[in-house]
């Protein structure tokens, strides 16, 4: 893949940008939106990421493939397992997938990845992943730290650039994005070694039912397969499952 990279100040959200040029007609596949800072940063489920000026890696990327529409779940992978990749490269090998979209290490979330569509049209279909990425920040705010635990990789003790992180985070996507065209079953191996659960005990929340069992495989296709204690499996499509988490 072939980036083109467009460079903002400060931003209300570089997803906000990157949908701004699909709607007048100027974005072009590739098409990278990086900010020094975001206003509204999105996460998932509405929440906001807190993206002070200079001290992370915010970005947009503008997908517009041929026909057929991708998978929303592969691309959620290989953005996440694009970062993961670039975090380790960096030198965070403990680092891992945190189930669906955010790096973590040692609990502490460092990384998110969104992936968001608009009016998809079957076809012409358009797809925005956005990423924020946690470098330089020594310190959190308060009403942030009280809804989850989290990092950065200055405060892990990596001295990084952003630069650098950018760099590493662009070869990795481009990696994982032509896995997500190729080798689907692959893309999700990777995916769920890199979050540390396979053949872990876990429990899933689906709609507003949740069940527990032995996290046996992970298909694009199939979904998740669970096995209980009585050795029966069940399958689980993924895109009605919210939540995987190692029971403790």
């Amino acid at each position: 893949m072939r980036f083109r990279r467009i460079h903002h100040g400060a931003v209300d959200s570089t997803s906000e940008r990157a949908f701004a040029a699909l709607a007048n007609g100027t974005a072009r596949h590739g098409d990278v939106h990086f900010s020094t800072a975001q206003s509204a940063g999105r996460g998932r489920r509405g929440r906001s990421w807190w993206s002070p000026p200079g001290e992370g890696l915010y970005a947009s990327l503008v997908l517009l493939p041929p026909p057929p529409p991708w998978n929303p779940a592969a691309l959620t992978m290989a953005g996440g397992l694009a970062v993961l990749d670039a975090v380790r490269a960096l030198g965070l090998c403990e680092a891992r997938l945190d189930w669906p979209n955010d790096v973590t290490s040692g609990g502490a979330k460092l990384a998110g990845i969104l992936v968001e569509t608009r009016g998809l049209d079957p076809r012409a279909p358009h797809y925005v992943v956005g990423l924020g990425l946690n470098v330089r920040q020594r310190e959190f705010p308060e009403e942030l730290r009280g809804e989850c635990a989290v990092a950065s990789l200055g405060s892990l003790g990596m001295d990084v650039r952003v630069e650098d992180a950018r760099e590493a985070v662009l070869v990795s996507l481009a990696a994982r994005l032509d896995q997500a065209e190729r080798d689907l079953d692959q893309l999700a191996t990777d995916y769920l070694l890199g979050t540390g659960l396979q053949d872990r005990r876990v429990r899933v929340r689906f709609g507003e039912d949740e069940c527990i069992g032995r996290l046996a495989d992970l298909t694009i296709a199939s979904g998740i397969v669970l096995s209980g204690l009585d050795g029966k499996a069940q399958r689980l499509p993924l895109e009605i499952v919210r939540e995987v988490a190692p029971c403790l």
